[in-house]
Order: C-alpha cells, then sequence, then structure tokens
C-alpha cells in the first residue's frame, strides 16, 4: 500500500497528526509520505500561507477569531466559500504529481488539501481513496463543503454536528485523533524522568506554547513562582526562538525554572511532568491525554480551540478558568490534590483511547482491498 499524506503549515498539529500517520504505515511495511502540498505551487506559497497564519495567531488572536467567526456564517450561507476556489487552483499542481506518483489513498490531516480534491472529483480528475483527518474537536468551518470519500472524527460527540452541517453520516468514522507511538507507549513518570535527566523526586510543572510558543509564557512562570516554593518548572517554547532567548535571559538565575526550545522528546516530558500547562489545541490536548497527565488549558486562540477547551472542560479532562491568575491557582490546586489529578486522568483514559492511528491504518487497509477486487 503506498500513502500520501498532505498537510500545510499553519500550526503544528496537523503536521504531528501526518507524521503519526506515516509512523504507523511505514512500520507496518508499507510507504507513506508526508506532504506539504502547497510546496507544489512553489516554496514561496507555503511559506506565505503558514507565516501569514503564524502571525495573525501569535500577534493578533482576537483577528483570527473574527474570521473563525465570518467563517461559520459563510459556511451557512454560502454554496461555496472563497477557500474552496482559492484551494481549487491548486487542483492543477496535485492532479500532476500523482500522475507521477501515483498512490492508493490519499489522507488529508487539514482542511485545505481537502477542498483541493473536492474540486478535482468535481472536474472529473482521476483520484484514489481519500480519506480526511479532523484534528479539532469540532466541525470548523467549510468541512461541509468539501467531498472525501471518509472522514475521522476526533470522537464520537461530534457526528451529530457533523451530520447537521451535511456531511453523509456513513462517511464519519469516530476513531479519534493520531498520535505519536511516543505517547502511547507505556513508560512510568520515572523512567521518564530518568531518560530527561529530571529528579525523581521533584514536583514539576510543564508549561508547553504549542508548536508556535504561543501564549503568555513569562507570566505564567511568575505567576508559578510567586505561588509555589518548591516545585520546578519546564517550559517548552516549541519553534519560537525569540522567546526561548527572551525567557532563557530573563530567568537565568531561577534555578527553579529551565527553559526548552524545539524539542523531539515532547512525549517524555509529559510522562515527566506532574500537571501540563498548555494551550487548547486538538493534537497537545490529544497527546496529553492519551499520555494521561493532569492538565490546565490555558486561553485559547479564538475559534477551534474555544471549543476544544470545553469539550476537554465538560468531560473532565482539563481544568481551566478566564484568567491567567486563576488558569494559576487551578494548576497550583491540581498539583497538590492527587485525588483530583487522578480522576481527571481516569476522565482522559474514558474518553481518548489513544488507538486511533491502529483503527485508521487497519479501515483504510480494508477499504483498498475492496477497491482491488472490484
Amino acid at each position: 500500500m503506498k500513502a500520501l499524506i498532505l498537510s500545510c503549515n499553519t500550526g503544528g498539529g496537523h503536521n504531528s497528526a501526518a507524521r503519526a500517520i506515516a509512523e504507523e504505515m511505514q512500520e507496518r511495511g508499507d510507504e507513506a509520505y508526508v506532504l506539504d502540498y502547497l510546496c507544489l505551487a512553489g516554496e514561496g506559497v507555503s511559506r506565505l500561507v503558514g507565516d501569514g497564519y503564524v502571525q495573525i495567531v501569535k500577534k493578533t488572536p482576537r483577528l483570527f477569531g473574527l474570521f473563525y467567526k465570518l467563517g461559520m456564517i459563510a459556511s451557512r450561507l454560502l454554496k461555496k466559500s472563497p477557500v474552496y476556489y482559492i484551494n481549487g487552483r491548486m487542483a492543477k499542481y496535485l492532479d500532476g504529481y500523482l500522475r507521477e506518483h501515483p498512490v492508493d489513498v490519499l489522507i488529508m490531516p487539514h482542511l485545505y488539501p481537502a477542498e483541493t480534491i473536492t474540486y478535482m472529483k468535481r472536474k472529473g480528475l482521476k483520484l484514489p481513496l481519500t480519506v480526511a483527518v479532523m484534528t479539532d474537536y469540532t466541525c470548523i468551518p467549510f468541512w461541509e463543503e468539501t467531498d472525501c470519500d471518509y472522514y475521522v472524527l476526533p470522537h464520537e460527540a461530534l457526528k451529530k454536528s457533523c451530520i447537521r452541517r451535511g456531511i453523509p453520516a456513513e462517511k464519519l468514522l469516530a476513531f479519534g485523533i493520531p498520535v505519536a507511538k511516543n505517547c502511547r507507549r507505556k513508560i512510568s513518570r520515572e523512567q521518564a524522568r530518568e531518560k530527561l535527566g529530571l529528579d525523581p523526586e521533584g514536583r514539576y510543572f510543564l508549561a508547553a506554547g504549542g508548536s508556535m510558543g504561543a501564549g503568555d509564557l513569562s507570566e505564567l512562570v511568575k505567576k508559578l513562582l510567586e505561588g509555589t516554593s518548591q516545585e520546578k518548572i519546564l517550559v517548552i517554547c516549541g519553534s519560537n526562538t525569540k522567546a526561548e532567548q527572551k525567557l532563557k535571559k530573563e530567568f537565568c538565575k531561577q534555578s527553579r525554572v529551565q527553559i526548552l526550545g524545539f524539542t523531539t522528546q515532547m512525549s517524555l516530558y509529559l510522562k515527566a511532568c506532574d500537571v501540563l500547562f498548555t494551550k487548547p489545541g486538538g493534537l497537545t490536548s490529544t497527546e496529553a491525554a492519551v499520555t494521561g497527565v493532569p492538565m490546565i488549558h490555558t486561553a485559547p486562540i479564538p475559534g477551534c480551540e474555544t471549543v476544544n477547551r470545553r469539550f476537554f472542560m465538560k468531560a473532565g479532562m482539563s481544568w481551566s478558568a478566564l484568567t491567567l491568575n486563576g488558569q494559576v491557582e487551578k494548576g497550583i490546586q491540581l498539583m497538590n490534590d492527587p485525588e483530583a489529578a487522578d480522576e481527571m486522568v481516569r476522565a482522559q483514559k474514558k474518553q481518548i483511547h489513544g488507538e486511533a492511528v491502529e483503527r485508521l491504518y487497519k479501515f483504510i487497509n480494508r477499504e483498498i482491498r475492496k477497491r482491488d477486487n472490484f
């Protein structure tokens, strides 16, 4: 089996899900390639879209929230959105690529390539099996105008809203969000700390800013230092090197604070910490739930992350508060209440099983065999 996984650089969650799917398929002996599909139109196009998204999210998150609300309105009123037509322009590039590199399945953990393949279908272009993978706990604007063969949902609870928005029920697969094997591997907190060189007896907060290092990590660390006396604070800034350097300079004299930039060992840090502070991205939140770590959701990027936070809080899988002070208070409370922390981890295990990528692989394998037998 040969798979092409189409993503693009608008946030790290889509790419993380893509890599998790590719990892599973490759380990089973199949071919799987992750492609930033906007690069088919040139590196400049990919940078323009990716950088534009990052700048809006980091510098004007309320503007992003406004775009999201307008998208929801347009989703109800327009037969086809501008997003569809813009992504339709990628069809000639993707069609040319697939003619040179045929595959058995296209997997799309992002809306944009799903819009492109929908345009291609309506133009009568030949396509393999197409599977979309949603990476937020809501049906974001414009999924309903796409026409993939199947849609992988993060949770069974999303089925009703997807059907209401117009996606056929028979196309919906509530497998969950795919996460990397490292997150699913059974390893104790003690083993994780030993691998990372952390104090086995220490108590650790982990503050993660997502792939972009978003959020006011500086204020979060200051308030945690003010509210605690012995707990240690690990800070992961992602690819935001400016934030990393600023925080290292600001807290260079604080022995309780360790500033880290981008890391390939996120799963170990999740397993090693006692309480996680993270913005409510769909992928990061899922990784934390699969790992089983008590979690405080910080302020969301307005839009789908707002819904993610609500979903997790309602199910008892995270705590949060409207203000940073409230979030820090909740985190300290969770650190000092083992019973509440254990209850939260039990809720996570009840709602998020962590088997999404295996279930997706088996389903795709069966579908391709069916097609081959016709």
